[in-house]
């Protein structure tokens, strides 16, 4: 879906795959240390445009790799901050792209969570300590938990056999629901996320609204496929000679409550009344 609404907005700018423009892809399949060998292929072809989605880790290989191709990123948190673009308005050098909200919304989430269940005071966060979000992500779900009053855990899952073991650790820990923060290892996993959740019995809030469409109770994040469709957009335009430094970083700010009723049934929840009327989408 993200690609195709990233290809959406290359469409928009005249630019069709295997007719005016040809696309070469590269997939780390989740393993961040292969993401610099794989930004060093792409650059040897010497594209016109290196659109490096799915995080600030692509984003941050692509830049090390080549300082002349323009690239385009889609991230999760301050590119500023984080050492990607010099500023928001003037970008400098080959870089520009789209950020969406990450750490902002954790803080949300925990509050939308806590909203639905408020009978959980122990609270499991699940983060990817490699993703460079990972410290600011914490550092909310800390003073968000702080603030509601609530037990956190919070624990790391940095590989695929990691998640298992975490959510077992939640029930060891007593968690009652649980928050799983935006990271490309978990996003590209709702189906077993999901399955974990419902096997220990455990609502918990996602970032993508796919999670909820696979079954999750709930999803509370920026909307992907306007970020991605943005990053197209941005790479048309590189395609007819904008220049990245010239294109200002986009903040996606539109987001989106998706809520699953089918499965708080099935947890015995009920979701609040005003918390349904703010949902954007409720799945029956």
């Amino acid at each position: 879906m993200r690609l195709a609404a990233f290809w959406g907005g290359l469409n928009e700018t005249g630019h069709l795959d295997g007719r005016n423009v040809e696309s070469v892809y590269r997939w780390a399949d989740d393993q961040y240390d292969r993401l610099p060998s794989l930004a060093v292929e792409l650059v040897a072809r010497q594209p016109a445009v290196i659109a490096a989605i799915g995080g600030p880790t692509p984003a941050f290989a692509a830049k090390a790799a080549t300082k002349a191709i323009p690239i385009v990123f889609t991230i999760a948190g301050d590119p500023v901050k984080l050492g990607l673009v010099a500023s928001l308005s003037r970008p400098g050098g080959n870089i520009t792209g789209v950020t969406t909200l990450s750490s902002l919304v954790v803080a949300k989430q925990f509050e939308v969570l806590h909203e639905t269940v408020p009978q959980a005071t122990v609270i499991g966060c699940l983060v990817n300590s490699v993703n460079p979000n990972a410290e600011s992500d914490m550092k909310e779900a800390r003073e968000a938990a702080r603030l509601l009053g609530l037990q956190l855990h919070v624990l790391n899952a940095s590989a695929e056999r990691d998640i298992d073991t975490a959510f077992a650790t939640f029930v060891q820990n007593r968690a009652n629901a649980v928050v799983v923060v935006s990271d490309a290892l978990f996003n590209s996993r709702p189906n077993e996320l999901v399955a974990l959740a419902a096997r220990h019995g455990l609502p918990t809030i996602y970032s993508l609204r796919e999670f909820a469409t696979a079954g999750g109770l709930m999803s509370y994040g920026t909307s992907l496929g306007d970020a991605y469709r943005q990053a197209g957009l941005y790479a048309g335009r590189i395609l007819k000679g904008a220049k990245p430094a010239d294109l200002p970083a986009l903040q996606a700010t539109k987001v989106e409550l998706i809520v699953n009723l089918k499965t708080a049934r099935t947890l015995g929840i009920t979701f609040p009344t005003t918390l349904l009327g703010r949902a954007d989408e409720v799945i029956e």
